[in-house]
């Protein structure tokens, strides 16, 4: 990494959004007190991760993208273990892991090896792994990674509860749909540097619309009468791409065109507003 900036407020769900290399996966690693920055500043939950280890640890939840832990344990004991080491008595360890366990839906498979359970059941015992110690700060890599449908959407359910409940969340992912509907902010790195940082809100004023009709000539007409802005797709021979600031100008849209005898198929978003907003960042095309 050479010059990230970072801001992950409390009650909000932020996006790490980069290629493969960018430095988001290494980022995590200094936030989560596992390397050590060569030069800058860091703040967890108000804690420097290298000079106040203990206490940053003790108020950040780590779950890696591949979940890392001895086989030979059960479910239970990875979280019975993992509450131990943060210096939560016994029993209390005890009643926090079987309410995660039940949290994650692995109930049914708490006292199996954890070398026996699914790549996605693996991600969801990391996720409770992350969350023994009620952190305030949660760092998420790549957490959707092997989930089931099901699992996904309570993996965002949940998620959007820990934010509501105070905490920050700070996840990363290539699966940018999903953290459309998951995050509050994003931000953008690129060659270990931020591109772009805002609010999802805000990534959204202006967005690509593709408009389709049984025939497109006829369309782009009625787009240049009416003095609306796009652009043609080469690969898609009925539609063309417009932008439009909301759903009140999409309806407009549409309704201007039926009336003016345009036979139109389909109007819709092009994309997710986080797909968009990181394919318009010309900064890997470089």
């Amino acid at each position: 990494m050479a010059d990230v900036d970072l801001v992950a407020a409390p009650g909000r769900v932020t996006a790490l959004i980069g290629p493969n290399g960018s430095g988001k996966t290494t980022l995590l690693l200094v936030l989560a007190g596992l390397l050590t920055p060569d030069a800058g500043t860091v703040s967890v939950a108000g804690f420097d991760p290298v000079t106040q280890t203990y206490q940053a640890r003790s108020r950040t939840g780590w779950m890696p993208d591949v979940f890392g832990t001895w086989d030979s344990l059960t479910a239970r004991e990875v979280l019975t273990t993992v509450a131990a080491a943060y210096r939560i008595p016994a029993g209390d360890g005890e009643r926090r892991a079987a309410e995660l366990l039940d949290l994650v839906h692995l109930s049914e498979l708490a006292d199996q090896p954890a070398h026996v359970l699914s790549r996605g059941q693996k991600q969801r015992l990391g996720l409770a792994r992350a969350l023994v110690h009620d952190p305030e700060v949660l760092l998420l890599d790549e957490p959707a990674s092997g989930l089931d449908p099901r699992s996904r959407v309570d993996l965002r359910v949940l998620v959007r509860r820990l934010a509501a409940a105070g905490k920050t969340v700070l996840v990363s992912s290539h699966v940018l749909t999903e953290l459309d509907e998951m995050a509050d902010d994003a931000v953008f790195i690129s060659r270990g540097r931020t591109v772009a940082a805002e609010t999802i809100e805000s990534a959204g004023e202006t967005r690509q619309w593709r408009i389709s009709a049984l025939d497109r000539d006829v369309l782009v007409a009625h787009l240049d009468q009416a003095g609306v802005t796009y652009v043609v797709e080469p690969d898609d021979g009925a539609g063309v791409l417009v932008p439009l600031s909301d759903e009140t100008e999409a309806s407009a849209l549409l309704g201007d065109a039926v009336r003016a005898g345009v036979d139109v198929v389909s109007l819709a978003p092009a994309g997710g507003v986080l797909e968009q907003k990181y394919l318009a960042l010309e900064e890997e095309r470089r």
